[in-house]
This record gives structure tokens, C-alpha cells and sequence, in this order.
């Protein structure tokens, strides 16, 4: 284990920066959200939880695929190139890290997201714990320590140190490169904050939240109960809890004329839309009821089924901050256990 001085992070963020793009949470216009890093912006790694997860360096919000090109009688297809250069994604939480690894569920089974698959080749995250967790994480729910993230690189910011562990080859190999910065660390500090972190935890109001009911085989129960008549009245349906989430992964394609061709480009979309997936015929969920349920049988029934058990929520209460209506994943949960509605 290794530590270096909260003084000294420009100098470790220069390093990294030298031959790899850096991504961390910046503030912008007073909120803070993952960004390229540069001498100028406002590194905010004290913020418990940007807007947005980091999964925009894996599955941005909007990318180009190809674009397609007619002379004459000839039509080309020029692909979007893929990643090629190493990047690193820096201070994520446990709750993001296992986001991104539930968004490796869909977009790595066969067949392969070529996009996808060459961001996650080449991006190395260095996570960070949380120091304070706050009232509205419930990470430990899906069985993730907010005081140990499981990442490429682990790191805790302790007083005026960060302390710096690598978990994988990648981590290895960045930690090699920067070893020069770094003094090595007696793990005691580190093991003090995991406990305090897990202390913390433990007071939280949704940490003992039950999942009973919620599993792969309640496809039925739940599909067919009358709790969601009721419950999904309050939504507005603006999509705000999809953009928010860590590991929503549905977008549309598009495209549209250039003066350089046709282009495809796909963007972050959302189930909670009435137009999400209409074809010819219409669409087959009509009602936002039917839209608004199939939200949370996605995450607590739908995705479990089809990936050993594995949830898509990961606790980060993200949904229950930005919520308009507080028409959230915890709400939800509780109301079929007849909790508060």
C-alpha cells in the first residue's frame, strides 16, 4: 500500500494525464459531475456522489457509430474508430464500480458492443471509498462495502493522504508508473476508516432494507400485483431516476443528415418514455403504469433472472435524491412489503 499528500494530487493527476486521458468529478455551474481532467477545472473529490456516475467513460451519453456516404452510384460506410488509448477513471464509489460491471452483463455477452468492449479494455478505475456515506445510500442492500470498492485500484482519503491500492494487473501496471510520487503506507490508517465507513453504514435507514419477495422467480407475483396500480400514479415520467442511475443501459439510434454524409449516432434513452421502442404498430407498453413497472421488474426481477441472481440496482440513492415526485427504488420495495408508500 502506498499514500500520497492531498497537496500533491495535481502533480499525481499531471502524471496520469501525460499519456492517458483523465476522467474525475469536476464542478461545473455548482454541480459536479466526471470529466476530463486539466489544469483549470475544479477537481472535487470530496463530493460523496456526482450527479451522474462515471459510467459515461464506458457508455457515453451520446456517441457517433458511422457514418455513411454516397457519390454517385457508390455507397461508403465509414465506422466511428474505436478506443485505442488508455484512460483512467478516477474516484468512482463501490456503488459505480458494480454499476459498470452489471452494464459488462449486457454489453459484453455475445453479441459484443465493439464500443463498449474497447473502453472497458482500455480504462483503468481507480475508485475511492466513501468517507461519509449519507442518508440515501443503501449499497450494502445488493452486498457492496462502500469502505472497500472493488476496482483496478483502491484509494481512501484519509485527513490530508490518499491511500493508494492496487487490486488488478491494470492497477499494478498504473500504480508501477507512478510509483515515484508515492511513499509507501502502513495499512493500519486504512483499516481504522473501513471500520468507521462500516459504522456509519450500519445507522443508515435503508441499510437493512429486505429484498425478500425480490428475486429472479417472482416474475409473476410481482408482474401481476395490484400494489403497482396505486404506486405508480405520483410518477411524472420525465426519465430523471434512468439518467441518473449507474446502471440504466437503454438508448436509441439515430440519424441525421450532415454536410458530410448521413450519420448514425445512438444517446441514452429511457423505458420511462412513452415513445421508448414504438414501432409501426404503436407500443407494447402503453400506459405509464406499464412503463413505470417495468422499470423496477427490470432492475429487482427481470435482470437477476438472467444473470445468476445479480441485481441492477446498486444502492446509490441516486434516484432517491432526484426524484421529483420521491417516487423512487426504495419506495417501491417498501411498498410491496406494505411499508410506507
Amino acid at each position: 500500500m502506498y499514500k500520497i499528500a492531498k497537496e500533491n494530487l495535481s502533480a499525481l493527476f499531471r502524471k496520469i494525464a501525460g499519456d492517458k486521458e483523465l476522467y474525475l468529478p469536476v464542478k461545473v455551474s455548482e454541480q459536479v459531475n466526471f470529466a476530463a481532467w486539466d489544469e483549470d477545472v475544479e477537481v472535487c473529490l470530496e463530493t460523496l456522489k456526482t450527479v451522474k456516475s462515471g459510467k459515461d467513460a464506458f457508455f457515453p451519453q451520446f456517441e457517433n457509430l458511422y457514418t455513411c456516404k454516397k457519390e454517385g452510384k457508390k455507397i461508403t460506410i465509414e465506422t466511428e474508430a474505436l478506443q485505442e488509448k488508455d484512460f483512467v477513471v478516477f474516484g468512482m464509489k463501490a456503488c459505480d464500480v458494480q454499476g459498470v460491471k452489471v452494464l459488462d452483463k449486457v454489453f459484453l455477452s455475445d453479441p459484443v458492443d465493439s464500443y463498449y468492449a474497447s473502453r472497458r479494455e482500455h480504462g483503468i478505475i481507480v475508485a475511492m471509498a466513501c468517507h461519509e456515506p449519507e442518508e440515501s445510500c443503501f449499497c450494502k442492500v445488493f452486498g457492496l462495502d462502500a469502505a472497500e470498492p472493488a476496482a483496478d485500484v483502491a484509494t481512501w482519503m484519509i485527513e490530508d493522504e490518499l491511500f493508494w491500492k492496487s487490486l488488478t494487473a491494470k492497477g499494478e501496471a498504473l500504480t508501477e508508473e507512478l510509483k515515484d510520487l508515492f511513499e509507501g503506507a502502513d495499512e493500519a490508517k486504512v483499516e481504522e476508516e473501513k471500520n468507521e465507513i462500516r459504522a456509519i453504514i450500519e445507522k443508515l435507514p435503508y441499510s437493512n432494507l429486505s429484498l425478500e419477495g425480490w428475486n429472479g422467480d417472482a416474475t409473476k407475483e410481482k408482474f401481476d400485483s395490484p400494489v403497482w396500480n396505486d404506486l405508480y400514479k405520483a410518477c411524472l415520467g420525465c426519465g430523471t431516476c434512468t439518467f441518473v442511475c449507474p446502471t440504466c443501459q437503454c438508448y436509441d439510434i439515430k440519424d441525421y443528415t450532415t454536410s458530410n454524409g448521413i450519420q448514425r449516432y445512438r444517446c441514452w434513452d429511457s423505458c420511462m418514455y412513452s415513445d421508448f421502442t414504438m414501432m409501426a404498430h404503436g407500443n407494447n407498453r402503453n400506459s405509464q403504469m406499464q412503463r413505470f413497472r417495468q422499470r423496477f421488474m427490470h432492475k429487482l426481477v427481470y435482470y437477476p433472472a438472467n444473470n445468476n441472481g445479480m441485481y441492477s440496482c446498486v444502492g446509490c440513492g441516486r434516484c432517491v435524491e432526484k426524484c421529483p415526485a420521491a417516487l423512487n427504488i426504495v419506495k417501491v420495495i417498501k411498498a410491496f412489503q406494505g411499508g410506507d408508500k
